[in-house]
């Protein structure tokens, strides 16, 4: 549950922060009209991809930095501190002692301190148990699938977010515009948390198959165990609704990018999807 929450929570956050990042940028170029002179040199779809595609790398490579890190942290910590006051041991001192006490409490009580002994000898530590349940987890697919999903998702929501930067001057109008592509990110994390307790529910399932909210929902699944194939299909549409939807934001960009003094409607980007 702790690694279906984190795996849940650091993608939101990524997708949110990213593609908020991208957003800002095209803003920002478009408000210092720095975007005309680039427009001049580029494609404004390819000008819109590059930016995409050079925040996403940012993104992973500060992931990849925290994955450092934490594994630096923890290897230091366990040179200092020592690792088997990490695993939490059980006291080998305190073992012998209650063996000692059941020898000399007589033959009737050997029978049940040994039984006492051996069980305390015996019981797995908080440590150990969570390393047992990390040793039975399929890391290889917790890691391709939360790139996978981390790109895929990030570009699904980065190019509807740079949509939206090209169609307004300032970020006080991106209110509007920007409620219906927030919704079903704060869908996808609100029912990530229902995942938590009833990964195989129904709503769980069709949310994790949803392209805006399986990122997310997804995730939250997998640590549970999750079938390859119910992965693979959350994954192709995923893509699908990615391509679809980068399509429709680079025809917006196209012509939002160079639009100036009037604050955008739905039913103006409608029109610009519209032209050829």
């Amino acid at each position: 549950m702790i690694i279906s929450m984190v795996l849940a929570m650091a993608l939101y956050m990524f997708i949110a922060i990213f593609s908020g990042m991208v957003m800002s940028s095209v803003i920002e170029e478009k408000s210092s009209r720095v975007v005309e002179v680039l427009v001049s040199s580029v494609k404004s779809t390819e000008l819109m991809f590059g930016k995409i595609i050079g925040v996403a790398l940012v993104a992973l490579t500060q992931f990849l930095l925290w994955i450092v890190l934490t594994g630096l942290i923890i290897g230091i910590i366990g040179g200092v501190v020592g690792m088997d006051k990490i695993m939490g041991g059980v006291d080998q001192e305190q073992v012998r002692q209650m063996q000692e006490m059941s020898m000399n409490a007589g033959p009737t009580l050997d029978l049940q301190a040994l039984t006492d002994t051996t069980a305390v000898a015996d019981a797995p530590t908080g440590m150990e148990a969570i390393l047992g349940t990390l040793g039975s987890l399929n890391f290889t697919q917790i890691i391709v699938s939360f790139l996978l999903f981390f790109i895929f998702g990030y570009l699904l929501y980065a190019s509807l977010f740079a949509a939206i930067g090209s169609a307004v001057e300032n970020e006080a109008d991106t209110q509007q515009l920007q409620i219906p592509v927030t919704i079903p990110l704060l869908i996808g994390f609100f029912v990530a948390f229902y995942a938590f307790r009833s990964p195989e529910s129904s709503l769980v399932w069709w949310f994790s198959m949803i392209p805006f909210t399986s990122p997310i929902v997804m995730l939250a699944r997998i640590p549970f165990g999750v079938p390859t194939w119910e992965i693979a299909l959350s994954i192709g549409l995923l893509v699908l609704t990615f391509i679809a939807c980068a399509w429709i934001s680079a025809k917006i960009y196209k012509v939002g990018i160079l639009m100036y003094g009037k604050k955008s409607t739905f039913k103006d980007l409608w029109k610009w999807i519209k032209q050829s």
